[in-house]
């Protein structure tokens, strides 16, 4: 689908899996300690140093398209509201009023020129800007200059809008992705159309998160859904600073490279081979033409659980009413593995962990994506001291 020939030499890869049934392999296996998914201590130090302190995919540029466009929610228990001012540009505020803390937008959506506070009605414009205080005369003198909503660091990339929690942190989106996204502009992501959302709970997210970072269970957890697609135990992992491109080969990867000329293999993303884009530390991102989908995995109120937004697109928007009907049962398909499936089975490992049978969990050879993933982990929550761990 993308038309970025440095995939090329990935799909040649991928490809030869598949001829010769094998997989990427490092030369070790892994084991990290059950206490991972269960402390509280190390819980809070993940909310604390990896969701309070680095780029988080928050929004689309889809969701925030027009000027005035908003969206407000909840990330790792803060409240968040992003909004595009009239001059273009996405700002992201916490979505607490100064008087008395209120929200100043529902979770959601929309489109405002104004935001005003539920509680007492003082109002902001989308630049954060306090702008009126309800019956003014009657409260006091008050600098509205230095009122207005507490702003967050913020900047738009690839079709992606990314926030850092904490207000005054300093933001190097570049240095961050480490070409990332190249493949995401190159599809032009950020003019797909918006379909919709659905959420769901889960275990510790990262017992979730594991489970976007390998192909070894398609066979086993996915028999009906995933595997006849896509093969299972065939992953090809590429990192790009803490981020990850997976490749996973179709079903009929042979048939569909041995009908096309070689040197076009790296334009055939979704035809023969798909990606999962893994932008760290909690975003997972499948793109395809008939639809793409967005999974953003938060740490819930407790370390036995997570919060999972899945957001669905599509490059245009749906045609008629029957196409409409025909993605939302894509997309109520997609929610459902991800339930039924894959989160059935996180709440299953949740409980594993907790009853003490093994202290430790192991990641094999074939497991590569995983294994790099808490190597990563483990670099943020040492104060980023050591080298980048690399693929």
């Amino acid at each position: 689908m993308t038309k970025d020939t440095g995939l090329q030499k990935t799909a040649e890869i991928i490809y030869d899996y598949a001829e010769n049934k094998t997989t990427y392999q490092t030369d070790k296996i892994v084991t990290i300690p059950s206490s991972a998914y269960l402390d509280q201590d190390i819980w809070e130090a993940e909310v604390s140093k990896i969701f309070k302190e680095l780029p988080l995919a928050l929004a689309t540029t889809a969701e925030l398209r027009e000027p005035h466009s908003y969206k407000a929610m909840d990330a790792a228990g803060l409240p968040v509201l992003m909004t595009r001012g009239k001059d273009g540009v996405v700002r992201a505020f916490l979505n607490v009023c100064s008087h008395r803390a209120a929200a100043v937008a529902e979770n959601g959506c929309g489109i405002k020129k104004r935001f005003a506070c539920k509680y007492h009605g003082w109002t902001y414009s989308a630049d954060g800007r306090l702008m009126g205080v309800a019956e003014g005369n009657t409260f006091g003198d008050v600098d509205k200059s230095t009122l207005g909503l507490r702003e967050l660091p913020c900047e738009e990339k690839g079709g992606l809008i990314f926030v850092i929690l904490t207000p005054g942190k300093e933001m190097n989106l570049d240095n961050f992705l480490d070409g990332m996204l190249d493949d995401l502009e190159n599809a032009n992501f950020k003019d797909w159309a918006y379909l919709g959302q659905r959420e769901l709970t889960g275990a510790n997210w990262k017992i979730a998160f594991d489970g976007y970072l390998e192909g070894y269970h398609f066979a086993q957890l996915h028999p009906e859904t995933i595997h006849p697609r896509t093969l299972s135990n065939l992953t090809h992992y590429e990192s790009f600073g803490p981020h990850m491109r997976i490749g996973f080969a179709q079903t009929d990867i042979k048939e569909k490279f041995d009908a096309a000329p070689k040197e076009k293999w790296g334009e055939m993303e979704n035809t023969g081979y798909d990606f999962v884009r893994i932008l760290f530390p909690n975003v997972s991102v499948f793109l395809a033409p008939e639809i793409t989908q967005v999974a953003q995995l938060f740490p819930g109120e407790t370390p036995d659980k997570n919060r999972t937004v899945l957001t669905f697109f599509r490059p245009d928007p749906p045609k008629d009413d029957e196409d409409k009907a025909a993605l939302e049962g894509m997309m109520d398909f997609l929610h459902n593995v991800v339930r039924d499936e894959d989160y059935a089975t996180g709440d299953q490992i949740q409980k594993g962990l907790e009853s003490g049978a093994h202290e430790s969990i192991i990641l094999g050879k074939n497991e590569r994506g995983n294994q790099f993933f808490h190597e990563c982990l483990a670099y943020y929550m040492n104060d980023r001291k050591g080298p980048m761990p690399t693929i």
